[in-house]
């Protein structure tokens, strides 16, 4: 056992001081506590004095007992027994003496008022008593009867020794501030009072009856006497000696009157007030803001609790005092910045007390406000929290849970799940009839964790969960209390006996089916006291404290249910939260054990007031506990709450936290809701586009009526309010019209809703006649309107527009409202992706789809983004390229094929570069890179030519502006090679030594790694002297074999592969190779590739087994072309890719 507990008290130091790390993070400006405190010990000599007094009289105590037992040492005078009396207190070889001096020392080390009391008036008894004697002395001793007497030297140390102890305690008199309720000494005098009486009176009359030698004057006295003589007052023989049996029956009658009135002075002191309904609204206002902290929270309404507040009254501690312990359940209510003043209020008065302040079932950040308050934790188990979005009854862990509820549901049970406030009245007590009946105990277990109520008016948020059989007949019941807005705390369960097994399982999953019904989405199960060590126990290489723990458990739960409740929950899989144990003194932990088992109706309360209110009139001690409930003053809180509630929401309304415009454009909305107008119409269809009427309708002269009548749909640019006639703009997709709204067409009331409710940006649907103004403005004479959506939010002012690039890209969809190019983007994009799919679909290609998922990255060196697949528990990349799967179409026949798609790369992000880009690749068998770069070509200059009607492209100028450049030419094509040397002044081929490349590096402020091989070092410096000067559209070709890893070699020369780059005014177009089809030296390739990314090369491809296996199958000469058309659009326009793509990836807002 010594082990066991030297593993308590190490859990209990590792979560102490864990706690006590975790509380000091916390540095908010919490609720101030009050530092001057009264009934704490001092910090001078004298907060020693209670604990030593009270070692001092237990040891006297202890020996008085052994004196009282052992006959030698009754027998025995030695020095102990004189010391003793002279410094302290008179051994007394009485048991009962033992007794009492025990109990007076436990007070004593309790600080306890009246224990101080008692000890200085036994000390100024003494001091008289010796004083008295001392007197005496002096007169008598020139008598010569006394002079055989010395000098009571004896008498004199001991009265120094008492006086010493009355100064001592005197001065340490506000050290002992725990005071015992007023009851409690008029408890004591009355049982003191009596049992004197009772004593002597008894005595008298047996002494009358059967004297023995004790003559009838002197039995008054002996009676007295002996009465007396557990404390000292011995009888003397001369009295005579009644019969032994009267002896005894005085003595223990004696002892057990003197030992009861201590009790009654020193005993623990329960709370006498329970919880008044003033504050268990108050604790219940708490829990509704404050009610998601902690599953237990709602507990703290159990009317058996008191209840005691933070001087703010924020904050809330409910407890019962048991056995000397104030027992506090779960965390406490309220603000956690009020906590700590509540814990201090809390603990004062358990110093006052003398309580042992303790607490069931701390959540850890509980736990952590409590030892900041002073007080220690251990880990007392786990509480098992069920969220139902993770639970289901698939998969091989739910498949117990599965087969009970399926066992259940082919037996016919069904499951009724409700709030109690939704449950008839006989149904309730016919569950509250239910649970008593199937209840195995005398009294409704639980205190921390269950209400110990049914059927209060006031728990209507309570669920309950009721299964019946084939028959209708109620077979269970769980019910559950209310965590917070979504939660609810398991509070009580019953089954009947012959219920079918899995009933309680199979009400478990009718919950979380119903959770979305009742507003519930998490659930706390039953608490698993000490889980980790059944867990850990049962593992190979447990220890051999760990392994004698579980035994003890496992032996403790035949009758305490310890496994069962950990295995019951275990099989939800739930989410496992610690719940600790606070106390404050680790002597106290036994104590603190006891009066927890007794809250929670593991040990009997032997307490006649506790016993007699756990049953009501009814006998139901579920129905008792609901009896008092405050019923009109919860419904008057509840009624004050909401109104508050509603005032709040209205000074919180982001409406009034709005600009003043946006404000006004939501007024107008609920004013045309309020008039009967729905201002998100969808029943209107335009016929017509503003482009269509504007090209029908070219020169019409002023005034004219065409007599056409359309209906147009778009949003209000412009509007102009003059008297009986309102000229505003409409602006669809092609373009821009005048409206023109007159009285006499659409009526008084149509214009008046008009110029109240139409703001600028808002969607509109119109029809009216085509006609031009008088000043030759074609426009549309409206004669109907509807309003299509009410634009809530200003548009930018009409002058500046949206100029910010940066807020452009984030609200692109206002800048394709406020910005013509900005849709002439969108429109131009659109027609350069249709061109290059039709322009392949001409040539006889076939459009694929290959996945974006991919188990391997490949196809391209470029860091992929990783994501994960729970269905198979693997890891999956987003591709970088499609090649790979492409080509493995190639193999299975497929003779052109294109795909035009996503691709996405974890690389950097700037005017050229987005992460998730769009890209054209095509192969075309038994082509290669030259047949690749002539489709290329054509391909970009048809698209040109769907974009501006001719082959050129758009350049900026500085003035920022941009001119035209025709790339209808013949486009450059030279070697890489070729190029380099151009720029370097140099010549430079595949053969050039490593050592040449890098001092030409050197002299060329070309930056390169030491431990590239040659062609790498070729690779940057084409990198940096060539595509960045480039201007017209150039075909970089034959690049070095070891940078181009699926590229055929060039047969005249294997240094080198077929391979192009197109690039243009600094930036590369599309890539093509003449396929590598070779599935030997692609493994050779790849496998180098594969060495490179198990070396940290990021960019690496990975080696794909797959694809090196369809390649040994026969792949046919084959060309290939890749192609960003965001590069495409940027070459033909200009713009920066932030500009062509529609929503590029932006770092966060930081508003």
């Amino acid at each position: 056992m010594s082990q066991v507990t030297d593993a308590v008290e190490t859990a209990a130091a590792q979560t102490e001081v864990a706690l006590a790390e975790a509380a000091t993070v916390d540095a908010r400006d919490v609720e101030r506590v009050n530092r001057k405190r009264e009934f704490v010990p001092g910090a001078d000599w004298r907060r020693h004095v209670p604990k030593y007094t009270g070692v001092i009289v237990l040891v006297i105590g202890i020996i008085s007992i052994l004196a009282a037992l052992i006959p030698p040492i009754r027998r025995s005078d030695n020095l102990v027994r004189t010391i003793s009396e002279m410094v302290a207190l008179p051994i007394v070889p009485y048991l009962t003496w033992g007794v009492l001096l025990w109990i007076l020392a436990g007070a004593l080390y309790r600080r306890k008022r009246a224990a101080y009391r008692t000890l200085l008036f036994i000390k100024w008894v003494q001091v008289i008593v010796l004083g008295i004697l001392l007197v005496l002395w002096f007169v008598v001793r020139d008598d010569d009867t006394f002079q055989e007497f010395d000098f009571p030297w004896e008498s004199v140390v001991a009265m120094l020794f008492s006086i010493a102890w009355i100064v001592v305690l005197m001065s340490s008199r506000h050290e002992f501030y725990a005071i015992v309720q007023r009851r409690s000494s008029r408890q004591a005098l009355l049982a003191l009072v009596v049992g004197t009486a009772l004593t002597i009176g008894l005595t008298l009359l047996m002494v009358t009856l059967v004297p023995g030698t004790l003559p009838a004057e002197s039995r008054f006295e002996w009676a007295v006497r002996e009465f007396l003589a557990p404390v000292g007052f011995e009888s003397p023989d001369p009295l005579g000696r009644p019969p032994r049996f009267i002896i005894f029956v005085t003595g223990v009658l004696g002892a057990i009157t003197l030992i009861v009135t201590a009790y009654y002075l020193f005993r623990p002191q329960r709370k006498g007030l329970m919880m008044t309904p003033e504050e268990e609204v108050k604790i219940r206002s708490m829990l509704r803001e404050y009610g998601d902290n902690d599953s237990l929270g709602y507990f703290a309404t159990r009317r058996d609790k008191a209840a005691i507040f933070s001087p703010s009254g924020k904050a809330a501690i409910t407890y019962r005092v048991i056995g000397g312990v104030s027992l506090a359940s779960g965390d406490p209510v309220g603000d956690p910045e009020a906590w700590p003043a509540a814990i201090e209020t809390w603990m004062e008065e358990a110093r006052h007390f003398a309580w042992s302040p303790a607490v069931m079932g701390a959540s850890k950040a509980g736990a952590e406000a409590y030892v900041r308050g002073g007080l220690s934790a251990l880990h007392l188990g786990d509480e098992a929290i069920l969220y139902f979005h993770d639970f289901n009854l698939a998969g091989r862990d739910a498949r117990v849970v599965r087969q009970a509820v399926s066992r259940v549901e082919r037996a016919g049970y069904t499951a009724r799940v409700r709030r109690h406030a939704d449950i008839p009245e006989d149904e309730m007590l016919a569950a509250v009839e239910f649970c008593d009946r199937t209840r195995d105990t005398s009294n409704e277990r639980g205190f921390s964790m269950a209400l110990g109520r049914l059927a209060d008016p006031a728990d209507g948020r309570c669920v309950m969960v009721e299964a019946f059989d084939a028959d209708g007949a109620l077979q269970a019941v769980i019910s559950f209390s209310p965590w917070g807005a979504r939660g609810i705390s398991l509070d009580l369960m019953r089954r009947a006996r012959g219920s079918e097994n899995g009933v309680v399982e199979f009400m478990v999953a009718s919950l979380v089916d119903a959770g979305a019904k009742i507003g519930v989405d998490h659930a706390s199960l039953n608490f698993a006291v000490l889980r980790s060590v059944f867990e850990e126990g049962a593992e190979i290489g447990a220890g051999p404290v760990i392994r004698l723990t579980r035994g003890l458990l496992m032996f403790a739960s035949r009758w305490y249910q310890l496994e069962s409740l950990y295995r019951a929950n275990a099989k939800y899989n739930p989410e496992w939260v610690p719940r600790y144990l606070v106390y404050e003194n680790t002597r106290d932990l036994a104590r603190v054990s006891i009066a927890s088992g007794i809250a929670e109706g593991f040990l009997p309360d032997v307490d006649l007031r506790t016993i007699t209110r756990s049953r009501g009139a009814s006998g139901s001690p579920l129905l008792a506990g609901a009896a008092g409930s405050p019923v009109a003053l919860i419904a008057a809180d509840e009624e004050r709450y909401a109104l508050e509630l509603a005032e709040r929401r209205e000074q919180e309304s982001p409406l009034n936290r709005l600009p003043e415009q946006e404000r006004v454009r939501r007024q107008k909305l609920a004013a045309m809701v309020a008039k009967g107008m729905d201002p998100f119409i969808a029943e209107f269809q335009p016929g017509n586009e503003v482009a269509a009427v504007r090209a029908e309708f070219p020169d019409l002269a002023p005034g004219s009526h065409t007599g056409k009548h359309v209906a147009l749909a778009g949003r209000v640019m412009r509007n102009r309010v003059s008297g009986k006639l309102v000229f505003a703009s409409l602006r669809d997709f092609t373009g821009d019209i005048q409206l023109m709204l007159s009285l006499d067409q659409v009526g008084d009331e149509s214009l008046t809703n008009w110029k109240h409710f139409v703001d600028l940006g808002d969607e509109v649907g119109v029809e009216g006649e085509v006609v031009t103004s008088k000043r030759g403005e074609l426009s549309v004479l409206v004669k109907s309107w509807v309003m299509t959506s009410k634009c809530l939010v200003p548009l930018p002012d009409k002058h500046k527009g949206l100029s910010d690039p940066e807020a452009r890209v984030r609200q692109r969809y206002v800048d394709l409202i406020v910005n013509p190019e900005a849709r002439e983007m969108l429109e131009l994009r659109s027609l350069v992706v249709r061109s290059v799919r039709e322009s392949l679909w001409r040539r006889g290609f076939l459009e694929v789809e290959t996945p974006m998922l991919q188990p391997i990255h490949g196809g391209a060196n470029a860091r992929p983004f990783i994501t994960h697949i729970n269905a198979y528990d693997m890891r999956l990349y987003m591709r970088i390229a499609p090649e790979l799967y492409l080509k493995k179409l190639l193999v299975g026949g497929a003779p052109k094929v294109f795909e035009l798609n996503r691709n996405f790369r974890n690389e950097g992000a700037d005017a050229t570069h987005n992460p998730e880009f769009t890209s054209m690749e095509m192969y075309d068998v038994y082509g290669d890179y030259e047949t690749m770069r002539v489709l290329t070509r054509e391909l970009i200059l048809e698209a040109a030519d769907a974009a501006f009607g001719r082959p050129v492209v758009r350049r900026p100028l500085p003035d920022g502006t941009y001119e035209e450049v025709d790339i209808s030419g013949e486009w450059k094509s030279i070697t890489l090679h070729d190029a380099v040397s151009e720029k370097l002044g140099t010549g430079i081929d595949p053969g050039t030594s490593l050592e040449r490349l890098q001092q030409l590096c050197r002299d060329h402020d070309i930056p390169f790694d030491p431990g590239w091989n040659a062609d790498q070092v070729t690779l940057e410096m084409y990198e940096h002297l060539c595509e960045a000067t480039t201007t017209m559209p150039t075909f970089y070709k034959d690049f070095p074999t070891a940078v181009s890893p699926l590229t055929r070699q060039k047969p005249s020369d294997p240094r080198v592969a077929e391979r192009w780059d197109l690039v243009a005014w600094g930036a590369e177009l599309g890539t093509a190779y003449t396929e590598l089809t070779d599935p030997i030296e692609q493994r050779k390739r790849l496998t180098e590739q594969s060495l490179l990314a198990a070396a940290g090369d990021v960019e690496a491809m990975e080696l794909d087994e797959d694809f090196l296996r369809s390649l040994e199958y026969g792949m046919p000469p084959t060309g290939g072309q890749g192609m960003g058309i965001d590069r495409l659009v940027m070459f033909l326009t200009g713009k920066s890719i932030r500009e062509t793509l529609l929503f590029p990836i932006v770092r966060p807002d930081s508003k």
